[in-house]
């Protein structure tokens, strides 16, 4: 089975989800209190496969969001799968929507094959992979240091090789040295979800002086050319994120010298075969990568996880374990931190167990399509 081929589907079924988060998640886009997303459960022959749309409750990461991600599934891209059309192509752009469907109908196939996700990926990359892959994990602004500190304090106690912090502007000098005073040693990155201007760079050279791993999108996302002005100013490596869209994106980045560092988000990128080329061409042009997530059901995590375990990753994603968000999860699978990394599921399929009964309760609306 390539990507994107799949079996004739008998029947998709659309779980929109609220899911409460174990604390609010503040970046420089918003803050978010629950967890939306599409489950998606494509059927065949009695065989469910699962994946998530991890489209956020508003538009303020991307275009795309949870309600508008549910209707193009529901409108366009589920009623192309069953017909058995080339619903990837046929509708343009809606990323997210179309990873969901995808990881759904490529783990309903990978469970009937009695094969796992991570043995499909080194199959189709020609290359084998780790078993657990260097835990991650990102923590949003929170406006207290103290409190700051004590969540540092925390993840570096569990294990996490590597603090990911959102900043913005205005708010980046003092949380970085309170945190570097105290943990001098830990691999420290910035997020500042482009809430800068090219005008900011005496603040942003400031922040020189903290031996950060890297600053990621300092600017919108569209200024491309305000990103590579400022690479060049900057002794502190750039990370593209939201502007990474394609393959093609991340190769023009790079050769206009706007970041040295991509973020690879499958759900931004659309599916597998985008992601896998997109982190070809980081190592072929020598840039470094990592994996991103979105704040992910397990569906999405365990994905991530494989992902993870691909070369060409060069520095630890945001792979963390289930409970740093989420109190209860839609699997029953548990992502766990052991010696600073994440095991690799190696069960058939994507690797989860979903658990029916946290996704009844977190189901604010269902839908069922079938074939015609």
């Amino acid at each position: 089975m390539t990507i994107g081929d799949h079996p004739t589907l008998e029947a998709i079924r659309l779980h929109r989800i609220v899911m409460p988060m174990r604390m609010p998640f503040t970046a420089a886009h918003g803050t978010e209190h629950f967890k939306n997303a599409t489950v998606i459960e494509v059927i065949s022959e009695g065989i469910s496969g699962w994946g998530e749309c991890a489209a956020l409750e508003y538009p303020t990461y991307t275009e795309e969001y949870a309600d508008g991600a549910f209707a193009v599934l529901r409108d366009l891209l589920v009623p192309g799968a069953l017909s058995g059309r080339d619903w990837q192509s046929e509708t343009p752009r809606n990323p997210m929507a179309k990873t969901g469907l995808e990881m759904a109908i490529l783990d309903r196939h990978l469970r009937q094959s009695n094969q796992s996700l991570i043995n499909y990926l080194e199959t189709i990359s020609g290359e084998s992979a780790l078993r657990k892959v260097p835990a991650g994990i990102s923590i949003g602004i929170v406006h207290d240091v103290g409190r700051l500190r004590e969540l540092v304090e925390q993840a570096v106690s569990d294990g996490y090789q590597r603090i990911r912090m959102k900043i913005e502007r205005d708010w980046d000098y003092e949380p970085i040295e309170a945190i570097r005073s105290k943990f001098p040693d830990i691999t420290l990155q910035v997020d500042a979800n482009g809430s800068y201007r090219l005008d900011d760079l005496p603040a942003l050279q400031r922040l020189e002086q903290f031996d950060l791993l890297m600053i990621e999108q300092p600017l919108p996302s569209t200024d491309l050319a305000g990103h590579a002005e400022l690479a060049r100013e900057l002794s502190i490596p750039l990370c593209l994120d939201e502007p990474i869209t394609s393959p093609d994106s991340a190769r023009n980045a790079l050769s206009l010298g706007a970041c040295s560092v991509i973020n690879i988000k499958v759900a931004r990128l659309g599916g597998l075969a985008p992601t896998l080329e997109t982190l070809a061409v980081c190592r072929s042009m020598g840039a470094g990568a990592w994996c991103g997530g979105m704040l992910d059901t397990g569906i999405g995590r365990a994905v991530n996880v494989a992902l993870a375990a691909l070369h060409g990753f060069t520095s630890p994603g945001d792979i963390a374990a289930t409970d740093r968000y989420f109190d209860r999860d839609v699997i029953t699978t548990k992502f766990e931190v052991n010696d600073g990394s994440i095991n690799v599921p190696d069960t058939f399929g994507t690797g989860v167990t979903m658990d029916f009964d946290a996704l009844a309760d977190f189901t604010i609306r269902k839908l069922e399509l079938t074939a015609s």
